[in-house]
């Protein structure tokens, strides 16, 4: 508990250094990322819409390109669509929104592209859904499966318990609910919680990535709350 605690306290301290910091991708306006989107249903396309009219450049990916041209051409200049291989490189920051039983093959399939990147992992195991995979993430914790399955990305688990529903309504919301992510790499939070803070919320860091096994549906940490009641909550968690 003691180290978790230590990690979560150095990584909050980074973050603060770093979300202070421009990310910008080559081509992008400062501050702005280009984001690559593996998948593009109702979370991840929520998700690209609401980056897109903020600025930011996305590429909308997944089994259908067909259905990502005519999401992309919705959204506007700021989005195109593509395979999820040309999202992967596209993107200096990567959404990842896909059922769990198929992170596996985007490990496989994506991995080369997948080292170094920033990645926002959306995804939640369930055993009815997701079978052996969803039963074996679900036991080894949503945070620490993810990173096996996507060896050498730079995770960060976020938009987990949150209705995808109740996004695009987040920045006209006073205050600002918060939205918890766990992770181990504190530039890559400083990255996401810059994205977290465009769609309306407030990024609350709840510790390493192991923690990220709470960041599912159905715990305590699921629907939204305040920053305060977050940290409540995650501070009685192991």
């Amino acid at each position: 508990m003691k180290k978790a605690r230590r990690e979560l306290l150095q990584v909050a301290a980074a973050m603060l250094v770093l979300s202070g910091l421009p990310f910008a991708s080559h081509g992008a306006a400062p501050g702005k990322v280009r984001i690559g989107m593996i998948g593009s249903g109702r979370l991840g396309g929520t998700l690209g819409r609401l980056w897109a009219n903020a600025g930011h450049t996305v590429m909308f990916s997944s089994l259908d390109l067909e259905h990502d041209k005519k999401l992309a051409a919705s959204v506007g200049p700021n989005a195109q669509a593509g395979t999820p291989r040309e999202a992967a490189a596209f993107g200096d920051a990567l959404v990842i929104s896909v059922p769990y039983h198929a992170l596996p093959s985007v490990g496989k399939e994506l991995g080369d592209l997948l080292k170094g990147k920033v990645v926002i992992d959306t995804c939640n195991p369930f055993a009815g859904r997701d079978g052996e995979t969803g039963k074996w993430a679900l036991e080894k914790g949503a945070g620490l499966a993810s990173a096996e399955l996507l060896p050498g990305a730079r995770i960060v688990r976020t938009f987990n318990a949150v209705s995808h529903a109740r996004l695009p309504d987040a920045r006209r919301r006073d205050p600002r609910a918060g939205m918890p992510m766990a992770g181990d790499d504190a530039k890559a939070i400083a990255v996401a919680s810059s994205l977290v803070r465009d769609i309306g919320y407030e990024p609350v860091v709840i510790g390493p990535l192991a923690m990220g096994r709470h960041l599912v549906p159905g715990t305590p940490l699921g629907g939204e709350r305040t920053p305060e009641e977050i940290r409540k909550i995650a501070a009685t968690l192991k």
